[in-house]
């Protein structure tokens, strides 16, 4: 959920850890039937307190843009090994990543309810305690998902 939402495997993993850390400190003590939930709302918050740091850090990068910082990255050396049934694979990894795509075009609270509902497995009831809202909130944030979603992958449909 951290890296869709991030769009950066490496803050996703720090976002993901700081999470865990504190359910770990701070809920430790709690039913262990409770972890799940409580982690899903200290992570919906480290993501949103990323969003906010990130968007005051990029009107600054405005500024510094040019620097060559990117220009060292080398984008073939990021590229994952094909390995055996290269067209198979490579109709998996096109399709993930129009999924991925879909699910980053999605506003906040949707990509949060799909991730929350259909990834993580959360009735009703647990993904509204985890976002902080009313269950009706989440179903219509899950509505307004799917039907996005189905309009961005149509050419996937079964």
């Amino acid at each position: 959920m951290a890296d869709i939402a991030t769009g950066n495997r490496e803050e996703a993993l720090d976002i993901v850890q700081d999470s865990m850390l504190k359910l770990c400190t701070r809920y430790g003590d709690r039913p262990e039937l409770e972890w799940g939930a409580l982690f899903h709302v200290i992570l919906q918050s480290r993501i949103r307190d990323w969003y906010r740091r990130s968007r005051v850090r990029n009107r600054w990068q405005v500024w510094f843009k040019g620097d060559g910082l990117d220009e060292a990255e080398d984008p073939i050396a990021r590229q994952p090994d094909p390995g055996p049934g290269i067209e198979r694979q490579l109709e998996h990894v096109a399709m993930v990543d129009e999924l991925e795509v879909a699910l980053r075009a999605l506003p906040l609270r949707q990509q949060q309810c799909f991730l929350l509902r259909v990834w993580e497995g959360l009735s009703v009831a647990e993904a509204a305690r985890a976002m902080a809202c009313s269950e009706g909130s989440v179903k219509t944030h899950y509505h307004r998902a799917i039907h996005k979603l189905r309009t961005s992958l149509e050419g996937y449909a079964p």
